[in-house]
């Protein structure tokens, strides 16, 4: 994970932009395992100035994820941005999620975390196959359902009914 530590202390006063390719092993990393696959880029804007920096991160890409309701794998879009300040003073502290303190003698910037934080909080609560929306989703266990559910009686069931039934309908009808 090396790849996600930005040594500050060599760059220039100014704009620097830095991509970094997040997939599953990514995600592997941190032990967060409700992706299939993940295939997004992030981009990062650091904006060094003599007393601070200011981090904007953009993220692009899509996460592959299983239905809620049928459990099928789909590719869920995913962007999303983060703005993060860091600061400079005696210790370590990042109890405010806009702004970073790094103590003085830091010269690098560990971003993974903040990366990984900001995805997982872009993916929707509810995650539901497209194909379920457009009812393109053609799998077995809908099929089930349509079988299984409730039907309006046709005239012809109708007629098959004893009568009997019909009189205790009526109960709930005449009060």
């Amino acid at each position: 994970m090396k790849e996600f530590m930005i040594p500050f202390v060599g760059l220039k006063e100014g704009k620097h932009n830095f991509e970094f390719r997040v997939t599953k092993a990514f995600f592997d990393f941190f032990e967060y395992d409700e992706f299939n696959d993940v295939a997004i880029t992030t981009s990062l804007l650091l904006n060094k100035t003599a007393t601070m920096m200011e981090l904007d991160f953009n993220a692009q890409g899509t996460i592959n994820v299983n239905c809620d309701l049928t459990n099928e794998p789909f590719n869920e879009p995913i962007k999303t941005e983060l703005k993060l300040i860091v600061r400079f003073g005696e210790e370590f502290n990042n109890e405010n999620e806009e702004i970073l303190i790094l103590p003085h003698g830091e010269y690098e910037i560990d971003v993974k975390q903040y990366i990984y934080e900001m995805i997982v909080l872009a993916k929707p609560f509810k995650l539901s196959h497209p194909g379920i929306e457009d009812g393109t989703l053609d799998i077995e266990i809908l099929s089930s359902i349509e079988k299984y559910s409730l039907k309006e009686n046709t005239e012809e069931e109708a007629e098959d009914v004893d009568p009997r039934w019909n009189k205790l309908k009526n109960l709930l009808t005449d009060k």
